[in-house]
Parts: structure tokens; sequence; C-alpha cells
């Protein structure tokens, strides 16, 4: 079932054209990523889907509720995490929870969120002595006080050490592993490889590719790179089916090819008696395609 729906959704903020022309969907039980760099309009384009701001062209829905008329519904039944999220330094752990589920009439209790988050040991301190990591559960808790349907986190990791980082990928597998549909902006390759069931890549305020980080990779990059050191001749590799070129320099040899090239590429290795100990394959990431996508220095609002 689709929860989301984004059709030519437009935002321009006096010269600077922030969201031109986006288009996607969201489906129920995904977690669907929305990368790119600062100010590609990834959060613009997302608080427009929760009513925090309004378009100014294009047709959204959330729940199948146009988030611009019916702002009181849709946001009686999504989650949020802001890109910046902050409560008053002096503020208990436990009186956020208190008040936010206050304002919700649905929902666990919030005694109850303390334990599901990990939370009850901090309940009594404030706001400013959390870690970071502390911070970002609390804001993950606050974000299901009312038992959303649709969540959406917005640089969730942002300024979190390695450690952080991976507690709060976990965090977000718990928000989908309870049948909450999650919306990830993000500009971290590694976090929507290892969270992402599909994701959308945008800059320039445009989607420039749309997919599963692998349909993303295998469509744009189906190169491999095999990698090894021979001091025999092996230029006879280049009648080898699926090697494109084979380069050998002072022993080191590179055959590139798409990607059944490895298995052949051994084969024909081993038939001639040669077993490389150091060979290594190199394929294309999600981060080699969206440095193909953006291109940051060719962009100018002027231009529009």
């Amino acid at each position: 079932m689709t929860v989301i729906e984004v059709d030519g959704l437009h935002k321009r903020y006096g010269n600077v054209l922030a969201v031109d022309d986006v288009s996607f969907r969201v489906e129920a039980g995904e977690i669907f990523g929305i990368l790119g760099p600062n100010g590609a309009g990834k959060t613009t384009t997302v608080e427009c889907l929760q009513g925090l701001r309004r378009p100014d062209a294009g047709r959204l829905r959330v729940l199948r509720l146009d988030p611009t008329t019916h702002q009181h519904e849709v946001r009686r039944r999504i989650g949020s995490q802001l890109q910046d999220s902050a409560l008053p330094d002096r503020l208990k752990v436990w009186e956020a929870l208190d008040l936010f589920s206050s304002i919700s009439r649905r929902g666990p209790a919030w005694r109850d969120l303390l334990a599901t988050w990990d939370l009850d040991g901090v309940a009594d301190r404030s706001f400013a002595s959390l870690s970071g990591g502390q911070r970002q559960r609390l804001f993950v808790a606050l974000a299901l006080v009312n038992d959303p349907e649709v969540v959406f986190l917005d640089e969730l990791t942002q300024g979190l050490d390695p450690g952080a980082r991976r507690m709060a990928w976990d965090l977000i597998r718990e928000i989908r592993d309870r049948g909450v549909t999650v919306v990830l902006v993000t500009h971290y390759m590694d976090e929507v490889e290892a969270l992402c069931d599909r994701v959308a890549v945008i800059d320039h305020g445009r989607v420039r590719a749309l997919g599963t980080p692998r349909q993303l990779v295998e469509s744009a990059h189906s190169e491999v790179t095999v990698t090894f050191t021979c001091h025999e001749d092996v230029a006879w590799l280049a009648s080898t089916r699926f090697v494109d070129t084979v380069h050998q320099t002072d022993g080191t040899v590179v055959v590139i090819g798409p990607g059944p090239v490895v298995p052949l590429v051994a084969a024909a290795l081993v038939e001639r008696g040669i077993v490389p100990e150091d060979m290594a394959v190199r394929r294309a990431s999600l981060e080699d395609v969206y440095l193909d996508l953006i291109d940051r220095p060719a962009y100018s609002p002027e231009d529009r």
C-alpha cells in the first residue's frame, strides 16, 4: 500500500528554487531514504509532507490525506524528528515524555516508552546532561509517542560518533520492525546502504535517481575491477569473455569488465596454472553513483 505520494513538488524561497519538480512514492513498511548533500532540498520536501511548509505547486498525499489542507489529521498520524530538534536544557527526560503524551490522544504510556527505548536510567536527568546517543533515543521516543503510522527522521545521526550512529541505526530498524513506515533523510551513503529499502537521490531540488541501493549501483556502474600480482605476461586475458581491458605494469595486473568477469578471469588463470594469492575485486559502491549524480559547482539559482 502506498502511504506517501509526491507529484511535481515545487518550493521556492525568494530567488532560490529549493525543490524543483520532485516526485516519488513510499510504500507501507519501507525504510525510504532521501539522500543528498546539504541544501539539496531534502528537508524542505519532508517539511512540506508534514504540513510544516506550504508548497508552491504539486500534489502531496500522506496516508491519503493532503498535508496542506488536513494538517491536524496528518500530524496526528505521523511522528517526526526534525533536523534541528532540541528541548529546553533543564527539561527532564520524563517531563518531556509526559508533556508530549498529554498532547497525544493515542499511543503508549510514556513510562512504557522509557523502558522500550532504554531511558529508565536517565529519566530524572535534564536534556542538557544527556549524551548524543541518549538524546537521539529520547527524540525517537518522542516521535513515537502518538503511535504513528509514518515517522520522519531528518539527519538523525548527524554529529554522532560512530558508536552512537550504529546505536541510532538499531533504533531505526526497531521502528520499522514495529510496523512503522520510516522516511530517513540523510547525506550518509553508508547509512542508506545499511538501512534503506529504497532511496531517492536529490540534488539541486531534483530527484536524480530512485530505486534500491543495489539497483542504483547496477544501473550506473556495471564494471568490476580485478587486481592481482603476476610476473608472467597475461595479455591473453583480453580474449576472455567479458574482459574489456587488461593493464599490466611492474607485476601488477588490472582487469576491468562487467560482473561475470570475476569467475571467468579466475578460471582462465587457474587453467594456465596461475593462482594469485592477492586477488582483489572492487565493485562500484553507492558512493560512486552518488558522486556521479551530484555536480554542485554547475548549479546557480540565477540560472533557473
